[in-house]
């Protein structure tokens, strides 16, 4: 292993010290970029080093129907959400075999004002025995994750007067105790953020004339107590999730044809103290700077460090990995960024875009065009280890690793993937 590889697989920055994780069962992938919705597994998860030359194992695989929205993973089984003809429809598979356990289903009409995808986007979250789920449509859905038992629903684009979005409502809810948070983005109502009762799905608070944007809210904890991140429209917010209260917000995003997607990262310098990630497309750029619950101090940003549409960056060691570009408009290229200084220190151009996520010293890219490439997080260069094209169609639903299993979907097709190490 390289030198440079073991000083970022050993650096003790913490960076996950701070996050407010939610409580989940070892192997487990229970909402949108894993259990700390940032891309990284917890460290019981095991990759193997390479593929085989036909690539990794499918152990199982089934057809979808339409939409972009990942899959969770608790409790042995996964969570699918897609739309099947006029349905929005929730699926709890076995997660050894893919079998169907039950479903759910509630009629939609929904159609983008931008692209052809009419399916859900959002991540469904489960918690406490609960699976949450929020389509194309804003519909917020509660059901028994053991059994699919509808527990309540919102509609809360009416409840809010929320607008779509150019392609529908995208931003994953997020659990925090007993409430269920979403970025609904009802203006006109001071309805930006919401907070749901996760027990009756009662409107518990409502807050900001922001509009919603494709990113998903994150937990900190600032001086022991749990605060939200939060993407908007055109701003980042710090708030208290228990009550809504704003602590902080300043401007991020730019008007026009652009979206705000990736989630924002908590991260910590040398000395451990909380620092913040934000980037976009679109002429935007990064931001990273230092916070606490009063304020947020800018250390570095531009565009020339990184400007990605959706892919959330992977922190190990003081170093940031990212696919840099956007999907709709190559080329997108892969970095490797300094954290402390937004210097980059390679880039391997013309990468191809797609999502990243790192467990057991490794990163595994799912790129849009159907590739998987298996990476080694080196500042010395991109260590390529293994590759494989196991899809043809168009991959840009968000994986989800769970137990050494690899769950990705184009848009036609779930596969089950085996990356863990070969039993001799």
């Amino acid at each position: 292993m390289p030198a440079l590889t073991r000083k970022i697989l050993s650096s003790a920055l913490g960076c996950l010290v701070i996050l407010a994780a939610q409580a989940v069962s070892a192997g487990d992938w229970p909402q949108i970029l894993g259990p700390h919705r940032n891309g990284i597994a917890d460290d019981d998860e095991v990759l193997a080093d390479a593929w085989p030359a036909e690539g990794p194992y499918t152990l199982w695989q089934r057809a979808v129907g339409s939409g972009y929205a990942g899959v969770a993973v608790a409790d042995k089984r996964t969570f699918l959400f897609h739309r099947v003809e006029g349905d929005e429809v929730v699926e709890a598979l076995d997660a050894a075999t893919g079998k169907t356990l039950w479903t759910d289903q509630y009629p939609t009409k929904f159609a983008p004002e931008v692209g052809s995808g009419n399916g859900p986007l959002c991540v469904p979250v489960v918690e406490d025995g609960r699976v949450f789920t929020y389509g194309a449509e804003g519909v917020l859905t509660c059901l028994d994750a053991a059994t699919g038992k509808r527990l309540w629903q919102r509609a809360t684009h009416v409840d809010f007067d929320a607008k779509p979005g150019y392609f529908g409502a995208g931003s994953s809810p997020i659990v925090v105790g007993k409430l269920v948070i979403v970025n609904v983005g009802g203006g006109s109502k001071e309805a930006g953020l919401v907070a749901f009762s996760t027990t009756t799905g009662e409107t518990v608070w409502t807050k900001t004339a922001e509009r919603a944007s494709y990113s998903s809210p994150v937990l900190v904890n600032l001086g022991g107590v749990p605060h939200l991140l939060a993407i908007t429209r055109f701003r980042v917010i710090l708030l208290d999730p228990v009550t809504g209260a704003i602590r902080w917000q300043f401007a991020f995003g730019a008007r026009g044809p652009t979206v705000n997607a990736a989630n924002p990262l908590v991260l910590a310098d040398q000395q451990g103290k909380p620092h913040l990630l934000v980037t976009a497309s679109y002429g935007v750029g990064s931001l990273y700077g230092a916070f606490d619950k009063s304020s947020m101090t800018k250390v570095w940003s531009g565009v020339d460090s990184l400007a990605t549409q959706y892919c959330t960056p992977i922190a190990r060691g003081g170093f940031l990995f990212a696919i840099d570009g956007r999907d709709d408009v190559p080329p997108a290229d892969l970095k490797c960024i300094q954290q402390a200084t937004g210097e980059v220190v390679w880039k391997a151009p013309d990468f191809g875009y797609g999502s990243l996520l790192f467990a057991d010293g490794k990163i595994i890219a799912t790129k849009v065009d159907g590739e998987l490439i298996l990476l080694q997080p080196d500042a010395a260069g991109p260590q390529v280890l293994a590759r494989a094209q196991p899809f043809t169609g168009t991959l840009r639903a968000l994986p989800a690793l769970a137990a050494g299993k690899l769950y990705v979907r184009d848009d036609t097709t779930l596969k089950c993937i085996n990356v863990k190490p070969r039993v001799r």
